[in-house]
């Protein structure tokens, strides 16, 4: 099995709906997100798939998200913004982008330096 990993960022606001908490209220994070895909077979050029293709996909799936209110944005309207469900709505926007042969294998979203969520598909 191969493994590849790319890196992007965006900004974005939200508030956790029924938290007691700081996180009730409106806040914002620079969000770092990691997207790890993985796949057995190479192509022709011995990659599992352009690392400039990978980062491009997760670009323009973090551009739906930048300088967006979570909670006004779908599907963040109806479920709560926290990070395990962003981490899991950017692996199913991405996993059907993805080439022949690659799957995703897991997502990570950072809200802080220190403070992480890791979605895997079943």
């Amino acid at each position: 099995m191969y493994y590849l990993q790319v890196e992007g960022d965006f900004a974005s606001a939200h508030q956790l709906r029924e938290y007691k908490g700081k996180c009730e209220n409106l806040h914002g994070h620079n969000w770092l997100v990691r997207v790890r895909v993985r796949g057995e077979r190479l192509n022709p050029l011995g990659m599992l798939m352009d690392f400039g293709d990978l980062k491009k996909l997760l670009r323009d799936t973090l551009e739906e998200l930048d300088h967006k209110f979570l909670n006004e944005t779908a599907p963040f309207d109806r479920i709560n913004p926290t990070s395990e469900n962003l981490a899991m709505h950017l692996c199913e926007r991405l996993d059907v982008k993805m080439p022949e042969g690659v799957r995703i294998h897991e997502v990570t979203v950072w809200e802080s330096e220190k403070c992480a969520a890791t979605y895997q598909p079943g």
